[in-house]
């Protein structure tokens, strides 16, 4: 079995799926290893440090497609990507599933078997294969390194000859993973941190970052869903929410928003007359911008100037540290590869809770029933 990692394409991308300690973690399960030449460089990874491990490098992302029995990505196939893989071959990336079912058609089309590592089950036994919440702790460190250098001021408080210098606030909307490492960072930094979730039960984790846990005047109930993600509110909610968010954001020198609801637009949770009313040279790093942002003006991948106030909407944080997050997507990968791989071969096991949630395409056929229903 040839396990294939092309180059990736999509703009901005500087990750690589499979690093060279990966490789050899591959090699113990009985398949060989194909790597597009200098498809780990921009990670730091260099075609030589694959062939010590004993990778075979393509010259090109063709042969990659055409000689691997499973192909290995970060992003999900382009169209010509997806025309490019072997039919009855396999795929594992992050697809975007519930927000590109149609992908999943084409990939039935083509007769691959492929796995979308964002469904993958949040359960004990599968918290090492889980990308999104590596990749989550990427982001939310990177967010607040990228809101104190763009900050006016510093975070720690400092007493110098020259006065003394008041520390930064730092406020989290969101204390999933990214959340609670931009606590954690912010902190490290010397911030004064607080956060706010809709979930009282990560009360406890904020507070064990050292981050005061803002309660609002709200009615929440059961706000997680099985999953332990955020349930989606209604309109009348969010609206609230709001206006009591508003309070503590003009309050902060520094907001990151990290709230997201699967499947649907990111909850709009500071209005445009929340950000006029913050201090000029505050910084809101948005990591729900790719879906629509939980702020009023931030605009994907781009940085928005408004009374002062700087709105950060980088879309794909994790490529901007590509050396450990491709090191930690790569180790995702290989755990979650050996619990498909016995004795060298693929094995699909459809009664198993990680396989059947992950695979998305088989025989043909979309059968995952999330992405089904999002079809119909």
């Amino acid at each position: 079995m040839i396990i294939g990692v092309p180059k990736e394409t999509a703009e901005g991308e500087r990750r690589v799926a499979l690093i060279p300690e990966g490789v050899k973690a591959l090699k113990k399960l009985g398949v060989d290893v194909l790597i597009e030449a200098g498809a780990g460089e921009a990670a730091g990874f260099l075609d030589a440090e694959y062939v010590d491990e004993e990778a075979k490098i393509a010259a090109g992302a063709s042969e990659v497609y055409n000689d691997s029995d499973l192909v290995l990505k970060v992003q999900p196939p382009s169209d010509d990507e997806v025309a490019a893989l072997r039919e009855g071959s396999a795929l594992i990336s992050l697809l975007k599933p519930l927000d590109l079912p149609e992908l999943a058609q084409k990939l039935a089309g083509r007769n691959v078997n492929a796995f979308s590592l964002e469904l993958m089950p949040r359960i004990t036994r599968a918290q090492s294969m889980d990308v999104l919440s590596s990749q989550s702790t990427i982001a939310g460190y990177r967010a607040v390194l990228m809101a104190a250098m763009e900050l006016p001021r510093v975070f720690p408080m400092m007493v110098t000859a020259a006065g003394t210098l008041r520390p930064g606030k730092a406020f989290i909307i969101g204390a999933g993973v990214a959340g609670l490492q931009a606590l954690g960072s912010a902190k490290r930094l010397g911030a004064i941190t607080s956060a706010y979730d809709t979930r009282a039960a990560v009360r406890e984790q904020v507070q064990s970052v050292g981050a005061k846990f803002v309660e609002l005047d709200l009615e929440t109930g059961d706000s997680e869903d099985s999953g332990g993600y955020a349930k989606a509110e209604t309109e009348e909610f969010y609206q609230k929410q709001r206006e009591e968010l508003a309070k503590h954001v003009a309050q902060a020198d520094v907001v990151i928003t990290t709230a997201l609801v699967p499947g649907r637009e990111a909850p709009l949770l500071i209005t445009a007359d929340a950000v006029r009313a913050m201090r000029p040279g505050s910084v809101i790093v948005d990591l729900a911008a790719e879906k629509g942002g939980n702020c009023e003006l931030t605009e994907a991948d781009k940085d928005v100037v408004v009374n002062g106030v700087t709105i950060i909407g980088n879309t794909n944080l994790p490529a901007l540290v590509p050396a450990h997050a491709s090191q930690m997507f790569s180790k995702n990968c290989t755990t979650f590869l050996e619990h498909l791989i016995d004795e060298g071969k693929l094995v699909l096991d459809l009664e198993d809770e990680i396989t059947s949630g992950t695979l998305v395409t088989h025989q043909g056929a979309v059968i995952h029933d999330m992405i089904k229903s999002r079809l119909n």
